[in-house]
């Protein structure tokens, strides 16, 4: 089981992780607090990611990116994020 993904040095805890031929999708939560740290770090687009539990390292991006929940500036909500990232070859 899959319990954390890296992206970009930034620890990201997740509920559930996916492979597919394009790569894997996780979900995970998001609170208010983190939501504007969490969605700056994926506007950035591209990544150093990093699957420490199945030894994978690579360049990627987002093939797919979906919440649950679009105001999380409101205080003491959390949303649920699906991320779905693919390896990039430069």
């Amino acid at each position: 089981m899959v319990n954390e993904i890296i992206l970009n040095d930034t620890p990201i805890q997740v509920d559930s992780y996916e492979e597919n031929p394009d790569g894997f999708c996780v979900e995970f939560k998001v609170t208010s607090e983190g939501y504007h740290d969490i969605t700056t770090l994926l506007y950035k687009g591209m990544f150093d990611i990093e699957v420490p539990e199945k030894g994978l390292a690579f360049r990627g991006n987002i093939r797919e990116y979906s919440t649950s929940i679009t105001n999380l500036y409101e205080s003491g909500q959390v949303g649920e994020f699906r991320l779905c990232l693919r390896e990039v070859k430069e």
